[in-house]
């Protein structure tokens, strides 16, 4: 049989291949489909933020921004965290800027890993997880969340820790289920790291983006985990600016510190105008928050219906920009992979088959993500073409 195996690739990144986002935007352009694949939105963030940005640039802000970033903007990230999670950090020494979350987490990971440690992670999991862990020559420990609530099982979590595992990466607002986690559900995962003497990443990126009253339970807020835990976010879901990547991490100013390590010999500094625009971004008031959260609420409650009418089975999104539903009502072999690659060419509209975000590939084998960041009348024509299935 052939090898699969890529020339000239490093064995730790053997099996990865191309990242399924730019498979399939590059199936959307090419086939001229709605594009609810990635997920990234489809209109521009606020206009103050953009226009401090612009600004930025007029002003000569073109060169090489500090290395641990702006102060104006390390200053808004510490003021951001006080101000939604009463958390203290010293914009000197414990806020670092990133290129975008990703560059965060993988700073963090390569920083903190050791050869042969293990890494708890809920699947499935951000694309980018298991690559950075496999990177800095750990091993990945997925812990399966399972619909329709995709809740962890308590006893499933625990018995993935053993006495090689050197951190637990937890995601909420859980991308790509739309999870938040509870209270109870945080606790549990804070109270075995403590047990364990655990380290805690945080992946918070869709902090703002919650629907219902749901509420964001922050890991580094509960009693013990502040000096354990690096809180890891970004502006670009927030304002509507993925193509700005600006990320931040905070922490302990010794984890922090050895994430820096790492971080500089990647992309070293990025963005340099967009970051005090991102800083004016984090001082809006209140009203901001709570308009952009209804905003996409709104997108949410008029791809679902659409999504249920066209046949599918469809998981409740409580947060993120994301919904997962079942494909197997529409395709009985639920083959997840194969339905995602011809459903640009049946009926005009991309989706990420979600196989791919889990290491145990079977258990996302039949579902698929539609992200619903996009306007109103996109989503509606999304919705008119995928009732052409049945």
């Amino acid at each position: 049989m052939p090898s699969s195996r890529v020339p000239h690739l490093t064995a730790k990144l053997q099996g990865f291949g191309t990242t399924i986002f730019a498979e399939m935007s590059a199936l959307a352009t090419a086939t001229a489909s709605v594009n609810l694949g990635q997920g990234f939105p489809d209109s521009d963030g606020p206009r103050e933020v953009l226009d401090v940005a612009i600004a930025g640039i007029n002003g000569g802000l073109n060169q090489y921004p500090p290395g641990l970033g702006m102060q104006v903007l390390r200053e808004a990230i510490a003021a951001h965290q006080h101000r939604f999670y009463g958390l203290d950090y010293d914009p000197a020494s414990e806020v670092l800027v990133t290129a975008g979350a990703t560059e965060a987490l993988a700073g963090a990971l390569l920083a903190l890993l050791e050869t042969g440690d293990e890494v708890v992670v809920f699947e499935p999991m951000f694309d980018s997880y298991a690559p950075c862990i496999s990177l800095a020559g750990a091993v990945t420990k997925p812990v399966t969340l399972r619909p329709p609530h995709f809740g962890f099982d308590p006893d499933e979590l625990r018995a993935a820790i053993t006495p090689k595992t050197r951190l637990i990466l937890f995601n909420s607002p859980h991308n790509p289920t739309g999870r938040v986690f509870s209270r109870e559900e945080v606790q549990l995962v804070a109270q075995l790291a403590l047990e364990h003497d655990l380290l805690v990443v945080t992946d918070e990126v869709y902090e703002h983006l919650l629907f219902d009253g749901a509420e964001h339970v922050a890991m580094a807020a509960l009693p013990g985990m502040r000096d354990r835990t690096l809180v890891i976010s970004s502006g670009g879901k927030t304002f509507s600016t993925t193509g700005w990547k600006i990320g931040w991490l905070c922490g302990p100013a010794a984890l922090v510190t050895a994430a820096r390590t790492a971080k500089q010999f990647l992309t070293y500094v990025s963005g340099a105008p967009f970051q005090p625009a991102i800083a004016h971004g984090l001082g809006l008031p209140d009203s901001f928050y709570a308009q952009l959260a209804a905003d996409l609420q709104a997108k949410r409650d008029r791809l679902l219906p659409g999504l249920i009418e066209a046949g599918f089975e469809v998981f409740h999104s409580s947060a993120t920009y994301f919904v997962t539903v079942d494909i197997r009502p529409l395709q009985p072999d639920g083959d997840g992979m194969a339905f995602c690659r011809s459903l640009p060419h049946r009926c005009g509209v991309v989706a990420i088959p979600t196989e791919v975000l889990y290491l145990n590939k079977h258990e996302g084998r039949h579902l698929v993500r539609f992200a619903f960041c996009k306007q109103l009348d996109v989503l509606d024509e999304a919705v008119r073409r995928l009732k052409t299935l049945g």
